[in-house]
């Protein structure tokens, strides 16, 4: 293969990494262009569990065999099967030496080659493959995984220009998955509250605006619990800001646990002693019997005084919602509700008639903590 050629491939890889925007969509992505690379039948790329022992295919691409899925949830090869590898992770990748790619051939090793395992010569024949190239990938400093890239058995094996080359392919994926671990966190911490750890308010309108879509697609139901943490100032005036951190963290697991019981729900710190729950799905049955279970727990806590919490549903009878706002101005003028008349459970938008003039026509009261969303919709 000629350098043209190759340097063609190479850039063809990256702008294919470029273009991915899940690691989904990179791992396919970088399996395919490297097997177009390296003129293989199938590509896999697989990563290293350090904490479980084992080698977990993350994606299988090209030619697949009938016992091969494109993302596999459970194929994974303990480490202690190839012990030759095991040795040249520890000995060579972590040991500060070159990654260097092996070729595997269904004959038997290579001449010559590292990493030469039973395992893969039998895998490769009970697939009808000839040979396999295997390139680690070192991220950080530290064996991440590795790129596999055969040959049918009726095509040339690989030699060791190939190894090489692919070598350099592996290199250029463990980029792209640097680059997208750097991507993800900025995602995550652009989308999470530092403090809890559960979303923010930008996850929150995000996942809204999608989820409300979907509502006037299909008439899912859309459900937002709204609430406010009472009694955190008296804790932070009394005991110290610390203290009131705490209890922010605490109610925040409280309410993730109850989160977790409405599937798919989105468990978020709004901002200050405002938390909220979105739901798509759910009935809004379901989601006000999990708005009374958070009351109950959050009753419980050591620190604090409850919350005074307020729900809106499409399930039930609050008339069009056309945004996100107006979602939120019931939930939140069912939480107002709440708070006025120091209520122990959930008020709900649509079951408590006051709820809905409140939404439509505010309180002017400049004491009050909370907005209603102004926008129409």
């Amino acid at each position: 293969m000629g350098e043209d050629v190759r340097l063609r491939a190479v850039v063809s890889l990256a702008q294919a990494i470029a273009a991915a925007r899940t690691p989904r969509e990179l791992w396919r992505g970088a399996a395919e262009a490297a097997c177009d690379a390296l003129s293989g039948s199938f590509g896999a790329l697989s990563v290293w569990e350090r904490d479980r022992g084992r080698l977990k295919v993350l994606v299988n691409a090209g030619a697949r065999a009938p016992d091969e899925e494109e993302f596999p949830d459970g194929e994974t090869y303990p480490v202690h099967r190839f012990p030759e590898i095991t040795e040249f992770l520890h000995e060579q990748w972590a040991g500060g030496g070159a990654p260097r790619a092996w070729v595997e051939t269904a004959d038997g090793p290579a001449e010559g080659e590292h990493g030469y395992s039973h395992q893969r010569v039998d895998a490769l024949r009970r697939r009808g493959r000839g040979c396999c190239v295997v390139a680690p990938i070192v991220l950080h400093g530290r064996a991440w995984g590795e790129l596999y890239v055969a040959r049918p058995a009726d095509e040339p094996v690989f030699d060791r220009d190939d190894a090489d080359f692919a070598t350099v392919l592996a290199q250029v994926v463990a980029a792209g998955i640097a680059q997208q671990e750097r991507l993800e966190e900025v995602r995550r911490l652009a989308f999470t509250d530092p403090l809890t750890g559960l979303a923010n308010r930008r996850a929150v309108d995000v996942r809204l605006d999608e989820v409300l879509e979907r509502h006037r697609a299909d008439g899912s139901v859309v459900s937002l619990v709204v609430c406010d943490l009472n009694g955190l100032k008296r804790v932070n005036d009394t005991h110290g800001h610390a203290a009131g951190d705490r209890l922010l963290e605490r109610f925040g697991s409280v309410l993730s646990l109850c989160g977790a019981m409405l599937p798919g729900a989105l468990a978020a710190r709004l901002g200050g002693d405002e938390f909220c729950l979105l739901t798509a799905g759910p009935s809004a049955d379901d989601v006000v019997k999990v708005a009374e279970e958070l009351c109950e727990r959050a009753g419980g806590l050591k620190l604090g005084e409850g919350v005074a919490c307020g729900v809106a549903s499409t399930g039930d009878p609050i008339g069009a919602v056309r945004s996100a706002r107006r979602l939120f101005r019931l939930a939140d003028a069912a939480q107002y509700r709440a708070k006025a008349a120091r209520a122990t459970g959930p008020v709900v938008a649509g079951r408590d008639d006051a709820v809905l003039p409140l939404a439509d026509t505010p309180p002017p009261s400049p004491q009050d903590r909370r907005r209603f969303r102004d926008a129409r919709g």
